[in-house]
């Protein structure tokens, strides 16, 4: 494992504590890990794993995992993972996961977690954590569960929708508004399909969702039940059982200018760009995914009157869920469903307060209250390099 570590010059944007190259065997993959920063030696973000991660990429999501933990107070820094496979060779996924643990062992046995992300799941995970030997469970510290890790996340999957959601619900009241909203969402995987579930479970109507094929629309509601049991595990909605009056777009920015009141970006980065920005039509646009508008396009959608709540704000439910158990922050000894109550209240308060601050922010005519949120905590919003 080769490590280059390279520390703040005063005069320059932060850069990151740690970026580090993983050797892999066998060597048809490449991996890194970069950390931000750390607080008591801790850090933690995902592992994400597609064919186009960067390791400048990684120091961009790294230090906006800094940024999401120190909002919402938890005394942990900001890491991510990557895992890029040979473009053209069929992934071995277990294979790839174990060569990944014995590489990553040192920094998570040194204090660095590495949980999941894009392109990873709750089994990588598991599979990279047996082959560096690790178990969260016995990090001195954390907060003493009743059942295996495995367990709690397998009942927690829907927190970061669930997160976004509070958001969204957040945003509404403040705005003081009283009728049920139309939603759509881009992206239907874990986290829309979450975010779906909980809005309509409020009295919203989800009037369209989009996944990587194009847009589904009803605006009479779609019946988010039934289009989940038609959705892969990727995310992907099966075409040939939708509602008969569901209308299908096959533009692949269709649900920029859906006729709704909160649109939900939950899949890409750079979802909303700068020079798409006139073509949202929804008056509160959601970042429920990581970096899902570009600066620039937050920007300008804040100045022609969208309320924008930003991904660092809202997009934090699993981290948090995961920084309170290893911070020791959760009651130990809890029973799953009391334990499940606690983080899913620890992290609505939460979330919920930022989005508040964020609002109040803006009205007073801040252009940039995420970064005034920073700088209040000692931190500030320049960009990873």
């Amino acid at each position: 494992m080769n490590r280059t570590l390279s520390p703040p010059a005063p005069a320059d944007p932060p850069r990151p504590l740690l970026s580090t190259t993983l050797r892999m065997e066998p060597d048809d993959a490449r991996a890194w890990v970069v950390v931000d920063r750390t607080v008591d030696g801790l850090a933690m973000g995902g592992t994400r794993m597609t064919t186009t991660v960067t390791e400048r990429e990684l120091a961009h999501l790294a230090r906006a995992m800094t940024h999401k933990l120190a909002l919402v107070g938890l005394p942990i820094g900001g890491a991510k993972a990557g895992i890029a496979p040979a473009p053209g060779v069929p992934v071995q996924r277990p294979e790839v996961m174990r060569a990944f643990g014995r590489a990553a062992a040192p920094l998570l046995h040194g204090g660095i977690y590495l949980g999941c992300d894009q392109g990873t799941t709750y089994a990588d995970r598991r599979t990279a954590f047996e082959a560096a030997g690790y178990d969260v469970a016995h990090r001195p510290g954390a907060t003493r569960l009743t059942v295996g890790w495995d367990e709690l996340w397998t009942h927690m999957a829907d927190i970061t929708g669930f997160g976004v959601a509070v958001a969204v619900l957040g945003a509404l009241r403040a705005a003081g508004t009283r009728t049920p909203q139309r939603i759509a969402i881009q992206g239907y995987g874990t986290v829309g399909r979450a975010v779906a579930r909980h809005l309509s479970d409020h009295g919203h109507r989800v009037v369209a969702v989009a996944d990587v094929r194009g847009t589904i629309e009803d605006q009479n509601g779609l019946p988010v039940t039934e289009l989940t049991a038609l959705t892969s595990s990727d995310g992907t909605i099966d075409r040939t059982r939708l509602p008969a009056t569901a209308r299908v777009h096959r533009s692949a920015q269709a649900w920029l200018h859906v006729d709704a009141d909160v649109l939900v970006l939950a899949a890409s980065a750079a979802a909303v760009r700068e020079d798409t920005v006139s073509q949202v039509r929804a008056g509160t646009v959601v970042e429920g995914g990581n970096m899902s508008c570009t600066e620039p396009a937050r920007r300008l959608l804040r100045e022609s009157g969208h309320t924008v709540l930003p991904d660092v704000v809202v997009n934090v439910g699993g981290a948090a869920a995961t920084g309170c158990v290893l911070a020791g922050l959760a009651p130990s000894d809890l029973p799953l469903p009391r334990l499940s109550a606690w983080l899913r209240a620890w992290i609505s308060a939460r979330i919920t307060r930022n989005c508040e601050l964020v609002q109040e922010l803006h009205t007073s005519g801040s252009t940039e209250p995420v970064a005034q949120l920073l700088t209040a905590k000692g931190l500030h919003q320049n960009p990873a390099p």
